[in-house]
């Protein structure tokens, strides 16, 4: 039998997984001595955590962007493979082999993303006499193959998605557009265009009509030969209202095969998964055992050892019915869930399975017990689009609790870039329901704290408490219509944050004071307004409030008033002049905590946490569960700043439209959409970025004749001007906005946008991501 779920602490790198099954009869052994982690981030971190509890020795690998990072310090041996590149480093296959032959390594783990589905990664192991921990090369090559999958698993009788092979049944060639187009209205629209190779959602396109089909087909092209070196696509049906269930088995080399549940994966953005559950909330027990005993079909069909995911699509309004889409050879991000409510350790099994032994149970020992719930949480701002975000880590608490777990890559002084995935951290907790295990899930969000990074933290709480997810009412579809309701935490500052940020910035100037004021140098830096025989002379703090991540501007500068010390003030903001517009606070530390405070406001007190960035000069605040990054300009700064404001508020607006537009974070400029001196309208594409795996539209402003800085093949920085767009004559009449490709959405409404900020951002590849 497999043990009751346990939440022990097993290290400090994963705390809360639960304890693998004490019923085989191999499990006080050591199955390897020496195992390489191919991978890093939180994955590398969760995967050593498992090796050190079972006195396995742990290699790490590192590009040199990842020198400092937590999964380097937590491994007994770590080995340089390269520039920060994934190709020159992660993804090559010489360099993992090199790393573990020096290391004498018996065995490599990959983690999932990069090389974890790679089957030359598997033969160049075997070569070398070095366990692949992980399926058969036949195996990988088979389940790769979106094509080729269907085929095998619908001839064991697996029902799968209808459309077209992407294949010529005679030649066998991938076809071409005009083929994927009669293919398409044989399946008729809507549909959804998918690169054959690859996964996690990378390059699928929605399409809704046969115009939208050839963007949409160049898109997914471009998308899959760049991430995957192979651009063959297919077409399928979509399926309405689809429901993302997939279910996890565990099969080892003497053909016995189980599976663990299901997990409810519905919950996603751009094809994206954002939070998953086990088990799902919509399967009763028979339709749980007939999908299982297909996910184990598919499993056998390609004699498949070790841990893997079979995907299916279920109807949201026929729940019973679903169909195979993909069969991922290798750990899943959300594998978490699955422990929780198994009681089994997957990785543990992973390394067993490998190692040659017997799984020591049957299906019927498989019992699923409580409920478990996972959050990704990304570096990235909901409040633009979900531009994926850059930054150093300047504050960060991570909390123990009851009943959950944070599978975490964070430490204060990381430096989070643009070279990889922007996934930080999995918040995952466990219940005797549902209920329950959504209200601890939110708890542990609430109490997670990242300063210098923006994150997704305040949008998965916001997420959490919609009563559609609350009540389990839940489809692939469902968050796009959260954001266009406008369920994205505007991410802007109150005129309390801005009090708490400019005292902030005054109190860190007094002598002894744990802050840092951005500017503040040299023997005048701790003004404090004091005067001979006269009363504090009032001083006036400038703050601009900006998109968090970002140093460009979103709103008008804004001034608060302080007159006294930061520790007893009275406050104006924006020189208020009504009765009553002066306002008492006070910001004093908390005693034990290098970044916490206490704000009090008109005799209403609460903890809040600041930290300055002094690359940006800037403050972070968190207060109330939402992080705010207020910039506090020099008087240069200011001045610069309201030059360029003149003219850019348009019919009494407070949201800045620069005629700059810049990139949002570091990255590779793919396509340029515009010729220069052409003439655009207001949200045209001009300029298309690729970073963190994602590709980012940037738009036009407003309306005006396109002067462009860049090329394609480019290397961008953050905040660097890509084109400017001057304003357009009264006379003269812009052309009409391109349409944009299918798989980019204007950011909703409700989100101020700036110059520059992309749209939704379309899944791109850097490999590595899950």
């Amino acid at each position: 039998m497999l043990p009751q779920h346990t939440t022990d602490q097993l290290s400090e790198a994963s705390r809360g997984m639960p304890r693998p099954s004490s019923d085989n009869s191999s499990a006080g052994r050591r199955p390897f001595g020496t195992v390489l982690v191919a991978n890093r981030g939180e994955i590398a971190c969760r995967t050593i955590a498992t090796l050190r509890r079972l006195g396995i020795r742990s290699v790490a690998v590192h590009s040199d962007a990842d020198a400092g990072a937590r999964h380097v310090s937590l491994a007994d041996v770590a080995v340089r493979i390269g520039p920060a590149p994934a190709t020159e480093s992660y993804l090559s296959v010489p360099a993992i082999i090199d790393a573990a032959r020096a290391t004498g390594a018996d065995a490599v783990h990959p983690g999932y993303g990069f090389l974890s589905e790679n089957p030359e990664l598997a033969r160049a192991c075997a070569d070398a006499g070095i366990v692949f921990v992980g399926p058969s090369v036949a195996a990988l090559e088979a389940m790769a193959d979106k094509i080729t999958a269907k085929e095998i698993v619908a001839a064991r009788g697996v029902p799968v998605v209808p459309g077209s092979t992407g294949r010529d049944p005679v030649t066998g060639r991938a076809l071409d557009d005009e083929a994927l187009a009669r293919a398409a209205r044989d399946v008729g629209f809507p549909l959804l265009v998918k690169p054959s190779a690859g996964g996690g959602g990378k390059g699928m396109q929605v399409v809704t009509s046969a115009d939208d089909l050839p963007a949409a087909l160049a898109s997914a092209r471009r998308v899959a030969t760049r991430s995957f070196g192979d651009g063959t696509l297919l077409v399928e049906r979509l399926v309405a209202r689809p429901r993302h269930i997939e279910v996890q088995v565990l099969a080892d080399s003497r053909g016995a095969v189980v599976h663990l549940g299901e997990r409810e994966c519905s919950l996603q953005r751009r094809h994206q998964k954002v939070v998953e559950e086990a088990p799902s909330p919509l399967l009763d027990a028979a339709t749980r055992a007939r999908i299982g005993a297909a996910a184990c079909e598919v499993a056998r069909s390609v004699d498949y050892e070790g841990a893997g995911t079979v995907e299916f699509l279920v109807p949201a309004d026929d729940p019973t019915t679903f169909f195979f889409i993909e069969m991922n050879t290798r750990l899943q991000v959300e594998h978490p869930v699955t422990e929780m409510v198994t009681g089994l350790d997957l990785v543990e099994a992973q390394l067993r399975v490998a190692a040659g032994e017997a799984l020591g149970f049957a299906q019927e020992d498989v019992v699923l017990r409580g409920h478990a719930i996972e959050a990704r949480v990304y570096a990235e701002s909901p409040a633009r689009g979900f531009l994926p975000a850059t930054g150093e880590v300047l504050a960060l608490t991570e909390p123990d609790g009851e009943g959950w777990r944070l599978d975490s890559s964070l430490t204060e002084g990381l430096r989070v870039g643009g070279d990889y995935d922007p996934l930080l951290a999995k918040a995952v907790a466990h219940g005797a329901d549902r209920a329950q295990a959504l209200d601890r899930l939110d708890r542990l969000l609430a109490e997670t704290l990242v300063l210098g990074v923006d994150t997704n933290i305040g949008f998965l709480r916001a997420l959490l408490g919609d009563p559609d997810v609350r009540s389990g009412d839940l489809d692939t579809g469902l968050i796009e219509r959260f954001v266009a309701a406008g369920g994205v935490p505007p991410g802007t500052a109150t005129e309390d944050d801005l009090v708490a940020v400019a005292l902030f910035s005054l109190g860190a100037r007094a002598p002894g004071s744990r802050g840092a004021t951005p500017h503040a140098t040299g023997p005048w830096g701790s003004d404090d307004g004091w005067r001979l025989n006269a009363a504090p002379r009032p001083r006036r703090v400038t703050l601009v409030d900006t998109a968090p991540g970002t140093t460009t501007p979103t709103r008008a500068p804004r001034e608060v008033t302080v007159t006294g010390e930061a520790s007893d003030a009275v406050v104006h903001v924006d020189g208020d002049p009504r009765p009553g517009a002066a306002r008492r606070a006070a910001l004093t530390p908390v005693a034990g905590s290098a970044h916490a405070w206490r704000y009090v406001v008109d005799g209403v007190g609460e903890t809040v946490d600041l930290a300055a960035d002094h690359t940006d000069a800037s403050v972070w605040l968190a207060r109330e569960g939402r992080v705010v990054q207020v910039a506090v300009p020099t008087r240069a700064e200011l001045l610069a700043l309201r030059a360029a404001a003149r003219g850019a508020y348009a019919d009494g607006a407070d949201v800045l439209t620069s005629p700059d537009v810049r990139a949002g974070m570091p990255g590779t400029v793919v396509t340029v959409a515009v010729a220069d001196g052409e003439t655009v309208a207001a949200g045209a594409v001009l300029v298309t970025v690729e970073a963190m795996k994602m590709e980012h539209a940037l738009r036009a402003p407003h309306a005006g004749v396109v002067r462009l800085t860049i090329r394609p093949g480019d290397l961008v920085r953050r905040d660097e001007v890509v084109a400017r767009v001057d304003q357009v004559p009264d006379d003269v009449s812009p052309a009409p906005a391109d349409g944009p490709a299918p798989a980019v959405v204007t950011p909703p409404s409700h989100v101020p946008t700036q110059a520059g900020t992309p749209a939704v951002p379309v899944p791109s590849h850097t490999p590595g991501a899950p």
